[in-house]
């Protein structure tokens, strides 16, 4: 059973926080870590240790599991990491945050939604939640929150794991393609089944159909006012994106020091060049590729993901930020 725990962020704004943990189905590790697997390429940068994150073949149930903190992209919501979490509960304390301005959290428009809130929104839930030292695992623009927290907080975070976000700046002509996008959304939808057709292949911005893309925007719209409308602000999240338009990261990612992977897919927003170069500025940095996975690298191929999110679990960076 899925837990809601409220946590308190910056400024006061009200955030919603999921605990997937699961205490009866906990189980003893069988101490052999996933190598890849078809479509996963997994590569070394800076070797992060031997050994499985809870201990070879130990009880979960009889020590603190290492925690586990996920955070969605940009318009996402923490239910979208609903199976990667529930395949990590058994062994982890696995939770996924609701960011501001997303899910069940709260969007206030007089809320700031720049790099500082939302990095103080993860130490605040890190510290209210005791989660430290954490596993944060972020997606897109959680991804960045993840890597920026991080390098500002070392004391909290044990490992990281970044999925699809770039560290360069991506230029003012995104934020207008954007917001001609958002214009085109034709809402509102008069049924889920609409929004998942749009999304996956009415969308003019599609290159082929993507169901998994229907599917993933299906889960961030809420009916109210006789149709379907996206749970998010639209100019809430153009105000997110701002940070990343014009600013580039690479500095941030420097001052990572604990055990890090980056994850692209193939046709993913993230370039094989910068990712690399991504994996070369980190200190203790990894790399994993998954092939036919676009920029929603965990929806598009979840089984290929999970195995590349487990092998760095189980490579030790777990265990190391334990013993810190």
């Amino acid at each position: 059973m899925v837990r809601r725990v409220e946590v308190t962020g910056a400024g006061g704004v009200r955030l919603a926080a999921w605990d997937f943990t699961d205490e009866e189905r906990a189980e003893p590790r069988d101490g052999g870590g996933v190598a890849g697997g078809a479509g996963v390429d997994v590569r070394a940068g800076v070797g992060v240790g031997a050994g499985v994150g809870v201990g070879e073949g130990a009880d979960v149930s009889e020590q603190v599991r290492p925690s586990i903190l996920f955070l969605h992209g940009l318009m996402g919501r923490a239910a979208h990491w609903a199976a990667t979490a529930r395949a990590l509960a058994p062994r982890y304390r696995v939770i996924a945050l609701d960011q501001r301005g997303h899910g069940r959290s709260g969007k206030p428009d007089t809320a700031a939604y720049d790099r500082e809130a939302y990095v103080r929104d993860v130490e605040a839930a890190i510290e209210q939640l005791d989660l430290a030292p954490v596993v944060l695992v972020g997606h897109s623009m959680g991804a960045l929150t993840a890597w920026q927290t991080a390098a500002r907080r070392p004391d909290l975070v044990g490992a990281l794991v970044v999925c699809d976000m770039r560290a360069s700046a991506v230029g003012e002509s995104s934020q207008r393609d954007w917001e001609q996008w958002f214009k085109s959304w034709p809402l509102p939808f008069a049924t889920l089944a609409d929004v998942r057709r749009w999304f996956a292949e009415e969308d003019p911005t599609l290159e082929g159909p993507r169901p998994e893309r229907g599917a993933f925007f299906a889960e961030v719209m809420e009916e109210r006012g006789g149709g379907w409308w996206p749970q998010f602000s639209f100019d809430h999240m153009l105000s997110s994106r701002d940070a990343w338009v014009s600013d580039a990261h690479w500095d941030e990612l420097a001052q990572v020091r604990c055990p890090a992977l980056v994850v692209r897919g193939v046709d993913g927003e993230l370039g094989r060049a910068e990712a690399q170069e991504m994996v070369r500025v980190l200190p203790r940095g990894e790399y994993a590729e998954i092939s036919d996975a676009g920029h929603l690298v965990p929806w598009d191929r979840p089984q290929e993901w999970q195995q590349a999110l487990t092998a760095f679990l189980d490579a030790g960076p777990t265990q190391e930020s334990a013993m810190r």
